[in-house]
């Protein structure tokens, strides 16, 4: 119930305020302020429910909103937005665009866009760290050469998700192949089979949606602003931490910017509060989410949720042991993520029932951790009140739903994983 007021009064609002005409409807009632009447119909639950004090509720949504995934993604936003603040202010986003705009055929822009977010998603382990590195540098395609905010976005989005799910360094994959006793490169081996196919129709479609764009080179590319850029790159295919990679490119953006356009030490400190300025809402959203999810997990919430889902995929698929557990699995960790709008936290809450799912279908861990990775981060792309959408929301200047509307890849890998497992399972009775 409590997940359900918010969804309403949430996306409720931004329907109506979109169908009057407001503009940027889903920025009119900030996702942080919609959040606290859910938290308090929580706490009035809990009351009625468990007869839980106050107190104790505090302490739950307070060991919610500590949750080391949820405070991981705050400090990666505010990391995001400080790096984005100063490689604008220092010119590193420009000098990017003029190399871009250079050296990409106009109509390779958009699947270049998205090969690039999927390599470096891959190599980081981190749609949030993909997203924050390269959607200044999409921010200023959009300026310069009037390339339409929602398709890029969609390119950066389907990118992120895509390595989010792949990389055996991301949480999803280190969280799914733990719950499951999996090894992580025999998930890979199960998820590749089903996020290739979806990463080659992808490209085809954004080439499909490639534009002329006419465009005059301003000045010569500075090859020195790309420095920020090539670095986070090839760390983050060396496998370093997010934390490290976004907090070196503060300071190497800052420093290129020092010895090129005299950018001083007080401008730095002034646009790095600004950066974190720039994400407060989806920090404290992120803080009053992860409460109120573990909240409603000690309601039994999520426990209701999870032996709904059972129950339905054994009424799906009752001749197939196999093709019911990996039913089961999917559509567990999909909803579970459509309330939680947290893929990790969506495969913690999950993994155990998904184990057991797994066993009485004599699914492989392997095959119960891809299934659990891959679905949780469909439903996480396709979420207008994601962290991913959100950022990139406002990191571009466009609503959260623009973002989602065009997320090809999660549309076509719930297709794709799905036919690829039917398939999979269809001598198993």
């Amino acid at each position: 119930m409590p997940f359900a007021v918010f969804l309403g009064i949430f996306l409720g609002t931004g329907v109506i305020l979109t169908l009057q005409g407001s503009d940027f409807a889903f920025y009119q009632l900030p996702a942080s302020i919609a959040i606290i009447p859910p938290i308090f119909v929580a706490v009035f639950l809990g009351k009625i429910v468990n007869k839980d004090t106050i107190e104790k509720q505090i302490g739950q949504f307070i060991s919610g909103a500590g949750h080391a995934n949820i405070i991981t993604m705050c400090i990666i936003y505010l990391l995001a937005g400080a790096f984005a603040t100063v490689a604008k202010a220092t010119g590193s986003v420009d000098a990017s665009v003029q190399l871009g705009l250079a050296v990409f055929p106009t109509y390779l822009l958009l699947p270049g866009l998205f090969i690039v977010a999927a390599f470096l998603s891959t190599a980081m382990g981190s749609s949030m760290g993909t997203i924050a590195a390269i959607a200044p540098i999409a921010l200023g395609f959009i300026e310069s050469a009037g390339i339409d905010s929602a398709l890029v976005a969609g390119c950066l989005i389907s990118g992120a998700i895509f390595g989010d799910n792949l990389s055996i360094i991301s949480d999803t994959t280190i969280a799914s192949t733990r719950s499951q006793g999996a090894q992580m490169k025999d998930k890979f081996k199960v998820n590749f089979k089903f996020a290739v196919p979806a990463a080659l129709v992808c490209l085809a479609i954004f080439t499909a949606f490639g534009q002329n764009i006419d465009y005059e080179m301003t000045n010569d590319p500075a090859i020195v602003g790309l420095v920020p850029y090539i670095v986070i790159l090839v760390l983050a295919l060396s496998g370093v931490n997010v934390f490290v990679v976004l907090s070196l490119g503060i300071v190497l953006a800052a420093a290129i910017g020092m010895l090129t356009n005299d950018y001083q030490l007080s401008a730095w400190i002034s646009d790095i509060n600004s950066g974190f300025s720039s994400m407060q809402d989806i920090f404290i959203l992120s803080l009053f989410i992860g409460g109120l999810s573990e909240l409603i997990r000690h309601q039994g919430g999520l426990s209701a949720l999870t032996n709904t889902i059972e129950s339905f995929a054994k009424k799906l698929s009752p001749s197939n042991k196999k093709r019911a557990a990996g039913l089961g699995i999917a559509g567990l960790t999909f909803g579970c993520n459509f309330f939680t709008a947290n893929n990790t936290v969506s495969i913690i809450i999950t993994g155990e029932t998904a184990k057991e799912l797994a066993i009485d279908g004599d699914l492989t861990p392997a095959q119960s951790a891809s299934l659990l990775d891959i679905f949780a981060c469909i439903n996480q792309g396709l979420l207008p009140y994601g962290a991913q959408a959100l950022l990139l929301g406002t990191t571009l200047g466009i609503s959260p739903l623009a973002v989602i509307s065009h997320a090809f890849y999660p549309m076509v890998l719930f297709f794709t994983a799905g036919i690829a497992f039917w398939k999979m399972t269809k001598a198993s009775v």
